[in-house]
C-alpha cells in the first residue's frame, strides 16, 4: 500500500502541510479535495518525490519515497505524475510525446501501445501532429496518454480533466477511470470537479488549514459531512437552524409542501436545465432549493426536508 505520514512540510517558513497521515491500498482510487491553495498539488508532488519532506515518511510497498536530495532526477520510477501544465514537448508529434518513455528496442510493440492509448483518449487522428498545434484540452488528453504509457503502479493526477470541454469530458472520464481500475493502478486525484470525486473515488480526503479535515467514502462525505466546508465543496449548501439544531442541507434535499415550519420568500430563480435553483430568504438568511418550475419573486413557499439516505446505502 501507499503510506503517507507528513509531520510537517513548508516552503521557506510557511507551513503548507502538517499532521497528515493516510494510506491507500493497491488498486484503489483516492480523491483529494479542498479550496485553492490548500496544498493538494503540493501533496501530490511530495508523494511523487519532487520535494523533500521536512518531517515525515512516505513509502510504497515498504519502499521509501525520497525526494531530490536522494535522486539526481526527482520522481519515483514506479509512479507517474500528471501536472496541470502537461509538460509536453511542443516540437515533436503527439505520437512521439506519448511514446517518449517507451523502449525503442521493440518498435512494433511501441507503436501498438501508442495507438492503443491515443484511441483511449480519442486523439488517434492527431498522432502525426506536432504538440504545439494542439488546443489546451487536446494537450491534456495527450498528457494523460503519456503518463499511462508505461502502466505505472501509482498514478498521481492534478486536475486531469480541467481543460477538456464537457462534450468529451464525461465519456473520457468514464473510460480513463475504468482503465485504471481494470489495470489495478493505484490512483490519487486532486480535483475541484465533484464528478471526478463522487462517481469514481473509493475514498476522499478533504484538506483544510494544512491538514486532513475529513476522510471517508464519497457517499459518507456527501450525505453526512461533519463540516460546512466539506459540504460546500460539493456545491450550494444551506446551514439552517431547525428546532434548535443546526443542519447542513443541500438544495435537492428540500421539497415544496403545502404546510410546514420552514416558510421562505423567493428572491431569484436560476435556470439549471432539468430544474430551477431557487434563492429564498429564511429567517434573515439566504437559502437555496430546487424546483421543477420557475417561481415568481416574492412568492411565499413552504419547504420540508426530504428523508435522508442511511449511511450504509
Amino acid at each position: 500500500m501507499l503510506q503517507v505520514a507528513i509531520s510537517s512540510f513548508s516552503y521557506h517558513e510557511k507551513i503548507i502541510l502538517q499532521n497528515l497521515t493516510f494510506t491507500v491500498n493497491e488498486g484503489r482510487q483516492l480523491a483529494i479535495i479542498g479550496e485553492s491553495g490548500c496544498g493538494k498539488s503540493t501533496l501530490l508532488k511530495l508523494i511523487y518525490g519532487l520535494y523533500d519532506c521536512n518531517e515525515g515518511h512516505l513509502s510504497w510497498k515498504s519502499e521509501p519515497i525520497l525526494g531530490p536530495k536522494f535522486h539526481l532526477v526527482p520522481g519515483m520510477p514506479f509512479m507517474k505524475y500528471l501536472a496541470q501544465d502537461f509538460d509536453l514537448m511542443p516540437f515533436i508529434t503527439v505520437g512521439e510525446n506519448v511514446g517518449k518513455f517507451l523502449s525503442n528496442f521493440y518498435p512494433n510493440e511501441k507503436q501498438n501501445r501508442i495507438d492503443e492509448l491515443l484511441h483511449l483518449v480519442e486523439m488517434s487522428e492527431f498522432k502525426h501532429v506536432k504538440a504545439k498545434f494542439l488546443s489546451g484540452g487536446q494537450m491534456q488528453r495527450v498528457a494523460l496518454a503519456r503518463v499511462l504509457a508505461q502502466e505505472p503502479e501509482v498514478l498521481l493526477l492534478d486536475e486531469p480533466f480541467s481543460h477538456i470541454d464537457n462534450f468529451r469530458k464525461n465519456k473520457l472520464r468514464r473510460k480513463i477511470f475504468k482503465y485504471l481500475k481494470d489495470k489495478q493502478i493505484t490512483t490519487l486525484v486532486a480535483s475541484h470537479d465533484i464528478n471526478d470525486v463522487l462517481s469514481f473515488s473509493d475514498e476522499v480526503i478533504v484538506l483544510k488549514d494544512t491538514t486532513i479535515l475529513e476522510k471517508a467514502t464519497p457517499f459518507e462525505l456527501y450525505y453526512h459531512p461533519k463540516y460546512l466546508y466539506t459540504a460546500a465543496l460539493f456545491g450550494e449548501v444551506n446551514e439552517m437552524e431547525i428546532n434548535g439544531k443546526t443542519q447542513l442541507i443541500y438544495p435537492n434535499q428540500l421539497q415544496i409542501v403545502e404546510k410546514s415550519d420552514i416558510q421562505v420568500e423567493v428572491v431569484s430563480s436560476y435556470f439549471k436545465g432539468k430544474y430551477y435553483l431557487i434563492e429564498a430568504k429564511f429567517e434573515n438568511q439566504l437559502i437555496f432549493f430546487e424546483s421543477e418550475v420557475i417561481i415568481a419573486k416574492y412568492s411565499s413557499i413552504n419547504l420540508a426536508i426530504k428523508e435522508r439516505l442511511p449511511i450504509d446505502k
